[in-house]
């Protein structure tokens, strides 16, 4: 009789539900990925399953708020739960775990990256069933994403006290990764088909300052625990599948400036996701941010120097605790002057156990809210002028959707786009009848118009 496998309808069944950020989708794929090993099934549905595994988000109040009602879901269909994630580690008002006091039937809560942790906590309500085949699981694991990208986490943690962030109290101090461990994940996933690999962490820059960029050892050869040393590497194991690499979450250190030679190169994509946050140098103060705003505009400048085609996102933060007019104005004209590709604003939101909820100069939630307005008004015209350049321009476009094989058309995205967080490419029907698309397929596609934060283009 062989052991328990996915398909197995006698093994036990664990339901699961991911919530939160590209952080803590990769948790969640390291905690399936053991489930299955073990032989358990899975589902996305509470009914029926044996036990049920809530992966929360408790960054901001209302992802805060849909974890507490997605538990309560939970357990209301199912009644046997298990939580982990950033909302496990969170304190109550009272001192005590926050989960444990909202939900106090959950079986178990644990804090983020804790797969472990979880697997105790299965073993001790569901116990294991017979020991499977090594082969119940692929060697790039489970995952959550589509099968052409995948996120590759590369640090867990961040040595950073922004004043509106509770992330370290979550999360804990930077520990990154060994990096024989990161490249030997990375080319799994290449060998597995993923055309398109997200770097993630909370601060892809400072990779390695924790151990002292100690060296490490991969394929038999020394490489160091360094931002610059691991994009090196990446861009070799990615060449041969003729894959991207897309780095997120960089902070703009002067060392990021070695990263741009690649960028060039064309050997990863010369995109640069970079959390802003602000411009005005009292208001990063405040913030605790670790870089100033004249110094921003200079390393953008640096970087469109040295790599033209580069593409930078960022967020911001309008109505933070004491912003006045004149520092709010500053942040549109750095907006203006930066030609930010692709920005994102928050108005500012009071998160349970950050510092700058103490801060003087809270400021009203309708003057946060037009403020947040005022601030996209500018990103959304400097990012339709960008896109209007682009008109006429040839791309290479990764096919994310390709109904009917693309005989109607499809969706996909261009370099300067990151799945799920910037705009898309409509790829019109295909010139010729015979031409077809696959999801995971690049294809050549000349941009012909654009509408909204998106690009319409022919094919084919």
């Amino acid at each position: 009789m062989h052991p328990a496998s996915p398909a197995d309808t006698s093994a036990p069944t664990i339901g699961f539900v991911s919530l939160g950020c590209p952080k803590a989708l990769t948790d969640s794929e390291l905690i399936l990925t053991q489930l299955s090993a073990e032989g358990y099934r899975t589902s996305k549905t509470f009914d029926g399953a044996d036990l049920v595994i809530v992966n929360t988000c408790g960054f901001i109040d209302d992802a805060v708020k849909e974890s507490l009602d997605t538990i309560g879901e939970a357990l209301a269909e199912n009644g046997r739960v298990i939580v982990t994630g950033c909302l496990g580690a969170k304190q109550g008002a009272d001192g005590g775990n926050l989960v444990a006091s909202v939900h106090p039937k959950v079986l178990a809560v644990t804090g983020p990256h804790a797969t472990q942790e979880v697997m105790d906590a299965v073993h001790r309500h569901v116990p294991k069933p017979h020991d499977p085949f090594v082969d119940l699981v692929p060697a790039a694991g489970i995952k959550l994403t589509p099968k052409h990208y995948a996120y590759l986490k590369i640090s867990e943690g961040c040595n950073h006290r922004c004043s509106f962030c509770i992330i370290p109290s979550m999360r804990g101090d930077l520990v990154s990764r060994p990096v024989g461990d990161v490249l030997n994940e990375a080319r799994a996933l290449f060998e597995s088909g993923v055309k398109e690999l997200l770097v993630i962490s909370q601060d892809t820059s400072a990779y390695g300052v924790d151990v002292q960029y100690r060296t490490g050892f991969w394929d038999g050869k020394p490489v160091k625990t360094r931002m610059a040393d691991l994009c090196e590497a990446l861009a070799r194991l990615a060449e041969p599948h003729g894959a991207w690499v897309r780095l997120h979450y960089v902070y703009p250190y002067p060392h990021v400036d070695q990263i741009l030679p690649l960028m060039a190169d064309g050997r990863i994509l010369p995109y640069l996701d970079v959390p802003f946050q602000h411009a005005h140098p009292d208001m990063l103060k405040r913030m605790k941010r670790p870089a100033s705003g004249e110094k921003n505009l200079e390393r953008l400048a640096r970087w469109r120097e040295a790599c033209p085609q580069i593409v930078v996102r960022s967020t911001f933060i309008a109505g933070f605790p004491g912003e006045t007019e004149t520092e709010f104005e500053t942040l549109l004209d750095f907006m203006r002057e930066a030609q930010i590709d692709r920005a994102g604003c928050f108005a500012y939101s009071p998160v349970d156990g950050a510092s700058a909820n103490a801060l003087p100069g809270q400021l009203p939630a309708e003057l946060r809210e037009a403020r947040r307005a005022a601030f996209m008004a500018v990103a959304e015209a400097v990012s339709t002028a960008k896109l209007q350049q682009r008109l006429g321009a040839t791309m290479q476009v990764l096919v994310d959707s390709a109904p009917a094989l693309g005989r109607r058309g499809g969706v996909g995205r261009s370099y300067a786009d990151a799945p799920e967080i910037d705009g898309t490419v409509r790829l019109l029907p295909p010139a010729k009848a015979s031409r077809t698309l696959k999801v995971g397929d690049f294809v050549t596609a000349r941009i012909v118009g654009a509408q909204g934060h998106d690009l319409v283009a022919e094919w084919g």
